[in-house]
């Protein structure tokens, strides 16, 4: 399988994560195999491919979840992740939404994310303390980044699935991470809250790297920087959306069919 070299992106940025021959193993099994891969600052960058391709699984391995079991993970230069415990990587700016959203239901909107603050406080403290002007306003410009200004004092378990996914990428964010790591964030949601969700994407992309696993390919072309189709643990294309729907291995692989069925265009 020809692979693309490290697929360096095209413009010269800072690179945030490095993945070099990165592979996951479990007994015998590889999920993840001699995997290399490039995300530089401020770019939304898309995992796809079928399932059981190693998508998540890579994702599971960036914030400590899986084993690296070859390869190096490089974060912002030379900090190997592989050698840091989860909560070490989250101090360094990974940050992780998984599909499911995980909020607190009888919190408000506003308490869930001063919850999630940088701050060394447990729960009774952060939610009677007196919060600084400062952190105030930043809470103020996250519930304006992510639309939830006017539902801030409304009860977390009565929003709708679109508002809590929003809700849990602000929680996220208030962490400051460097890099964003989502799996599948629109499963779910309505049409509206899908757009809703690609026009956050791309704000976030001012304050962070992304890279997100998904399987709506309609939403990965209307909103990627960048691709990159993964194939039973191993990359099998990068690049632009117009770049993998045309490569002939992706055809071939990902869709099962020749260019020029009629099924072809679904990439």
């Amino acid at each position: 399988m020809n692979q693309t070299a490290l697929n360096e992106p095209s413009e010269k940025k800072p690179i945030v994560l490095k993945s070099v021959n990165l592979s996951v193993q479990f007994g015998g099994f590889f999920a993840i195999r001699d995997f290399s891969f490039t995300i530089p600052e401020g770019e939304l960058h898309f995992l796809v491919g079928p399932n059981g391709a190693g998508k998540t699984t890579f994702l599971d391995a960036i914030c400590g979840k899986a084993p690296v079991s070859k390869g190096s993970l490089l974060f912002h230069g030379d900090l190997e992740l592989s050698k840091l415990k989860e909560f070490e990587r989250v101090r360094y700016g990974i940050g992780r939404k998984f599909q499911a959203p995980s909020i607190f239901p009888k919190l408000t909107v506003f308490e869930n994310l001063e919850l999630s603050m940088k701050q060394d406080k447990r729960l009774f403290p952060i939610l009677f303390s007196k919060m600084k002007a400062e952190e105030r306003d930043r809470m103020d410009d996250m519930l304006a980044f992510i639309g939830l200004s006017d539902e801030r004092h409304r009860i977390a378990q009565t929003l709708s699935h679109g508002q809590k996914q929003w809700l849990e990428i602000g929680m996220v964010m208030m962490q400051e991470p460097k890099l964003l790591l989502l799996d599948e964030p629109i499963a779910g949601m309505t049409e509206t809250e899908e757009e809703k969700t690609g026009e956050l994407l791309l704000s976030l992309k001012s304050r962070c790297s992304i890279i997100v696993v998904e399987h709506d390919m309609g939403f990965v072309r209307s909103y990627a920087d960048r691709v990159t189709v993964m194939h039973e643990g191993q990359l099998l294309c990068d690049g632009t959306i117009d770049e993998v729907h045309h490569n002939e291995q992706v055809i071939e692989v990902y869709l099962g069919r020749k260019e020029g069925s009629p099924h072809a265009t679904a990439l």
